[in-house]
This record gives C-alpha cells, sequence and structure tokens, in this order.
C-alpha cells in the first residue's frame, strides 16, 4: 500500500494503523476508512425525524444500507438535537431494542456490527442483551452506571465529547484552545473505560462535531483531527448534514449531501477511521474512488 504526501494537519492513509476494532462477536478491520449508517427511529431528529418511527420504514431503510455497504449500522431512539429534550428510557427502549433484534442474524451475516446510540445505561443493557455490539454515547459513559453497563460485556464503546446537554449545549459555547480541551476530555474518559476493564481494542473516540460547538470549533476540530489521533484510539466523526455544513453552504438539511461527502472525506484526510453519515451509498462511492487515490488500488472492491 503506498501511502501520500502530508502537509501541515494531513494526516492521509497513513492514519491507518491496520488494527481492528473489537466488538463483542466481531472483529473490523481498520486498514481503511469505515462508514457507520445512522438510523433515527425518532420523531425529532434534526435530519431524519418521523421517517422511520415506523418499524417497517426502519427496517426497509436499515436493509438499505446494507446493500449499499455500510459497515455498522447505528440505531438511535432519542434525538440529540440542538434543544432536543430528553427521551423516556421506556419509550428509547421500546423504539430501538425491536430493531436490533429483528436485524442481528442479517448484520451478522454480512459481519456489520450493530451499534446502539444511547447515553442510559438501561437502554445500553438491554441493547447488549438483545445483540448490539456498539454503545455510541454522546455522554462518554458519564452517567452512573454506564461505565459497568459496558464493561460488563464485550461489547466497544464510541466515546463522544459533548459540551453541556442537547437543550442548552449551542448557547454561546467557549474554549480556550477547543482541540486540547476535547483531546484531554476523550482521554480522560478512555482511561476511565480502561479503569474499568474495557480494553484500548474496545473504544473509539469521537470529537462530537456540533455538540457544544460554533463553527469556528468544529472547523478547528476537522483540520486538527490527527491530534485527537494522537491518543492512540480510532477516531470517528459524524459531519453528516450538521448546521455548520448549512452556515457553510447556505443548504437546507435535505440539500447538503454534497457538503458532507466533502465533509467525510476531509475528515478520514486528517485522520479518522470511521465517518457517521445518513447517506451511505454516495458516501461509501466517494471514499472508494479517494482511497483508490490515496492507495493506488483502483477496484470497486477497494472498500
Amino acid at each position: 500500500m503506498s501511502t501520500v504526501s502530508e502537509g501541515p494537519g494531513f494526516v492521509g492513509a497513513n492514519s491507518f494503523a491496520r488494527g481492528a476494532l473489537t466488538l463483542g462477536r466481531h472483529r473490523l478491520s481498520l486498514d481503511h476508512p469505515r462508514v457507520m449508517g445512522v438510523l433515527n427511529v425518532t420523531p425529532d431528529s434534526f435530519s431524519d425525524g418521523g421517517r422511520f418511527v415506523d418499524r417497517a420504514a426502519a427496517l426497509a431503510h436499515a436493509r438499505s444500507m446494507l446493500a449499499d455497504g455500510a459497515d455498522i449500522l447505528d440505531i438511535g431512539g432519542e434525538s440529540t438535537r440542538p434543544g432536543a429534550l430528553p427521551t423516556a428510557e421506556s419509550d428509547e427502549i421500546s423504539r430501538v431494542i425491536p430493531l436490533v433484534e429483528a436485524l442481528r442474524a442479517e448484520c451478522d451475516a454480512r459481519g456489520v456490527p450493530l451499534s446502539v446510540d444511547t447515553r442510559k445505561p438501561a437502554v445500553m443493557r438491554a441493547a447488549i442483551a438483545a445483540g448490539a455490539t456498539l454503545i455510541n454515547d454522546v455522554a462518554a459513559l458519564a452517567a452512573p452506571g454506564a461505565l459497568e453497563a459496558v464493561a460488563a460485556s464485550d461489547a466497544a464503546v464510541c466515546l463522544m465529547h459533548m459540551r453541556g446537554e442537547p437543550a442548552t449545549m449551542q448557547k454561546a459555547p467557549h474554549y480556550d484552545d477547543v482541540v486540547s480541551e476535547v483531546k484531554a476530555f476523550l482521554a480522560e474518559r478512555a482511561a476511565a473505560c480502561e479503569r474499568a476493564g474495557i480494553g484500548r481494542d474496545r473504544i473509539v473516540v469521537d470529537p462530537g462535531f456540533g455538540f457544544g460547538k460554533t463553527v469556528g470549533h468544529n472547523l478547528a476540530l476537522l483540520r486538527r483531527l490527527g491530534d485527537i489521533a494522537e491518543l492512540g484510539l480510532p477516531v470517528a466523526i459524524g459531519v453528516s448534514r450538521k448546521s455548520t455544513l448549512g452556515a457553510l453552504t447556505g443548504r437546507e438539511v435535505g440539500e447538503r449531501t454534497a457538503g458532507s461527502i466533502a465533509a467525510a472525506l476531509a475528515a478520514v484526510a486528517h485522520g479518522a477511521a470511521i465517518v457517521r453519515v445518513h447517506d451511505v451509498r454516495e458516501t461509501v462511492d466517494a471514499l472508494k474512488v479517494w482511497w483508490a487515490v490515496q492507495t493506488d488500488t483502483p477496484s470497486a472492491q477497494t472498500l
């Protein structure tokens, strides 16, 4: 595999450690960028709220993302958009768990881990019992009992940085150095995971694009993802359709596919191992072309 030249802050193909992420019964190679498909089964998510509340529609969309090349499916039953209020635990469980149960066999057959996007320990435990092997937590396992819920299993965890709570996080967020502060937070949470018995091969970190950050903060994090990657842990990032892209392009949420793909490519160029996206097919195609250019492996099966 050839490498790419690197300028300041540019990581490119050299960022991939050729290692793997251990997610329970799955082992996901990280020798090239991976795509996590988003399945929000909420009435109020910022991009697709209400579209997949119906279980049949949700299953059809999940299967479409699998066919389009998603490496991970991430199911969320609580909106964490700016201004969102908490969802009742029972509602979140009733939205998410039947989908995990319905999709487990199909995903296992494809070698695709199921992730559940939650910050509630009870939902984590129910999701893992139903077959999820990744917990994607915007609160980085800070809730009482969350660390223990994951540590008691063999599931992996994605630790995300968020300043404040979804209901208030976008009210004048301030940092002296957003990249250094986010990096320090993620390092501390990863260390807490290790102390609880969660191995480093089960940990992913996410700088939390749009979670208590201004446009400037988000761009700084994207530009300096290599600094976050210095933690020695895989970096995931969710930039898809977010308001920063709207601010940069002037496009409404449903018109941000091109901007989302550009941001995903920038993210992997600067060190992201996993990109969390709504538009799976388009992102997979773009990454195949980008990766072939970087590594001189021109094949439809590159990723």
